[in-house]
């Protein structure tokens, strides 16, 4: 079956059925960022919610110069705080180091957990070393995901300062914490970070032992 055209995804996506609408920001997958941004901007204001949130998925994978400020936009304006961290969430999926301001106003001034933790995840994605403070203070949150993502940030912009920050989650209650944190380790050369791992190859939970091994050898292979 041959894709859809053009105008024939642009009609679809005017359909008075969701799911047409729906079917047709799916098979935008398929288009080029140029032609498919412009037809993804038609469904930004969708009376469905999962649409709105597709479509603002899908501008965070359609690189234009349109895309960027669109995104900031909807993270700063937004009323829906569910599209305010998709909005987040896309800007570190276009890697524009642009994003790191308004990332981080969002972290520190929206009020909800998710955007914020949004925040964090992108912070890392852009791989900005000036993330190191705010991802510190996203430590402390009372939120256990924004803490994971701020763990595994902090491995994404290979920041070997933090260590010493990240190393108290060693005994953490949660598995998935001691999982990110034996994943960010391997990105974090340093003899306590190596110390840290072989601790953590003993883990009783398997994904974390599995993670620490993993990142033992990536630190073995930088080494040599």
């Amino acid at each position: 079956m041959a894709d859809p055209s053009l105008e024939e995804i642009s009609a679809q996506l005017e359909s008075s059925d969701s799911r047409d609408r729906m079917i047709a920001l799916a098979a935008l997958r398929r288009v080029p960022s140029v032609d498919a941004v412009p037809l993804i901007k038609k469904v930004l204001n969708d009376e469905i919610l999962q649409i709105r949130s597709m479509a603002v998925f899908a501008l965070g994978i359609k690189h234009t110069d349109e895309c960027y400020p669109i995104l900031v936009r909807l993270l700063e304006t937004d009323p829906d705080y569910g599209i305010r961290a998709d909005a987040a969430g896309a800007l570190g999926y276009l890697g524009d180091q642009r994003a790191f301001e308004p990332l981080v106003r969002a972290f520190y001034e929206d009020t909800e957990w998710l955007v914020r933790f949004s925040a964090a995840v992108s912070l890392g994605n852009i791989k900005d070393p000036r993330a190191h403070d705010v991802l510190i203070r996203a430590l402390d949150s009372e939120e256990v995901v924004v803490q994971q993502a701020a763990i595994a940030a902090l491995g994404e912009i290979k920041d070997v300062e933090s260590v010493d920050h990240i190393l108290r989650f060693a005994q953490s209650d949660d598995w998935l914490i001691r999982q990110r944190l034996a994943e960010a380790l391997g990105n974090l050369p340093t003899p306590k970070s190596i110390s840290a791992l072989k601790y953590l190859e003993k883990d009783s939970h398997h994904h974390v032992a599995s993670a620490a091994t993993i990142s033992l050898q990536r630190l073995a292979d930088v080494s040599t």
